[in-house]
């Protein structure tokens, strides 16, 4: 039964590469694309209130405030 576990235990090796630690680069490189995933989040968000800040001054011109844009 020993030659059975064994034999197991080996055809678990091309599976285990998921549980490795990662590597220098690999950390880096998620690093990396997390910051530009911010970065482009960021972009959009100011893009969404710029576009909202636009709609509501079309939309209640009246009750704009002087400066308002100005908050960026």
């Amino acid at each position: 039964m020993s030659d059975t576990s064994h034999a197991t235990a080996r055809d678990l090796g091309p599976h285990q590469h998921a549980h490795v630690a990662p590597t220098s680069q690999q950390i880096r490189t998620v690093g990396q694309r997390r910051r530009e995933a911010e970065e482009k989040l960021e972009q959009h968000l100011q893009e969404a209130r710029q576009r909202y800040e636009q709609h509501e001054a079309q939309a209640h011109p009246e009750t704009g405030k002087p400066g308002k844009e100005k908050h960026h």
